[in-house]
């Protein structure tokens, strides 16, 4: 057993995740979480628009990983791996936040990979598909990673051990949001444009990924155990219940048009609401529901699964 630290940097959050890798009695690779922690740092902030990641989000992020790296030093990992996903793949300025984050880490001597959307993709399925196969869930599994820069759709393969086909779209919450719902709430000719592109996103996706083959649909991230949390009517964010949670495809479609059609001061009294996901969850949720209505015409599925593990645990088990 060793311990090992993973670090997620998306387009809307970073996070953290300390575990101990360990080896199953299946031989497999197996996780005991010592922490996990998230923050909204926003380092995609108006980079669709100017290309760059901007002086004030280059500033969060590495001041977040820098209190992330003093952690896994205090924890005593062994190994640190820091994965960077769609903003630092799109940014003009990106060179400068790699080196950023190499010196935070300093003497862990931590090496920030930008990864590519196939990469990413294989990530989030290897963290979210654990336990579904433990729990004999239908497969083949499409997990669905929906992220503040781009989605990710991947498609296990029949023995719902591995990847089939991916692909990474740039329909991402903070992205949408930005170019296109700039009302509160969204108006509907706001909407039809973000549908539009969304809808694009997904054929794109489809034209990879068999949309029909599916046989459990898997939600990860902040846009989807939110939209959890609000179908559940949860008192407060608990991941022990939005993990593993299956929800009628009704229901999901019409707690997202609910986010999506709310106002912000409404989405902020919501006890499961993070602040920082206040103004993109209804994008975000918008994407959830064009997905879900898709799949479920497609493939005929009638429920889907919403996981606490992801991306990160994918990160962290990569390092077995």
């Amino acid at each position: 057993m060793r311990r090992v630290g993973a670090v997620d940097c998306g387009t809307n959050s970073i996070r953290l995740l300390i575990a101990d890798l360990d080896v199953g009695p299946d031989g497999l690779p197996r996780l005991n979480q010592v922490e996990r922690d998230m923050r909204i740092v926003r380092l995609g902030e108006g980079i669709d628009a100017t290309g760059a990641i901007s002086d004030a989000a280059m500033a969060r992020t590495l001041s977040a990983a820098g209190e992330y790296a003093a952690r896994c030093r205090e924890a005593g990992c062994t190994s640190v791996r820091f994965v960077a996903t769609s903003a630092s793949r799109d940014a003009s300025n990106a060179q400068q936040f790699v080196d950023g984050v190499r010196a935070a880490f300093g003497d862990l001597d931590v090496a920030p990979e930008v990864v590519t959307g196939d990469e990413e993709a294989a990530l989030s399925f290897a963290g979210a598909t654990g336990a579904l196969r433990a729990a004999s869930a239908p497969g083949p599994f499409l997990v669905v990673d929906i992220g503040g820069g781009s989605t990710e759709f991947v498609l296990g393969d029949d023995a719902g051990t591995g990847v089939a086909a991916a692909r990474s779209v740039d329909i991402g919450c903070v992205r949408l949001t930005e170019r296109h719902l700039h009302d509160d709430p969204p108006g509907e000719d706001q909407v039809w444009a973000a549908l539009s592109d969304i809808v694009r996103g997904i054929d794109e996706a489809a034209a990879t990924v068999d949309l029909s083959r599916v046989g459990t649909l898997v939600g990860l991230a902040g846009s989807v155990t939110t939209v959890t949390a609000h179908a559940l009517e949860l008192p407060a964010y608990l991941p022990e219940r939005i993990h593993g949670a299956s929800l009628p495809v009704e229901q999901v479609i019409d707690t997202c048009t609910d986010l999506l059609l709310s106002p912000r001061s409404r989405r902020r009294t919501l006890p499961f609401m993070h602040e920082g996901r206040v103004d993109v969850i209804g994008a975000g949720a918008l994407v959830w529901r064009t997905v879900v209505q898709r799949v479920a015409h497609d493939a005929g599925i009638t429920g889907v699964r919403a996981s606490e593990t992801d991306i990160l645990d994918g990160i962290a088990l990569s390092q077995a």
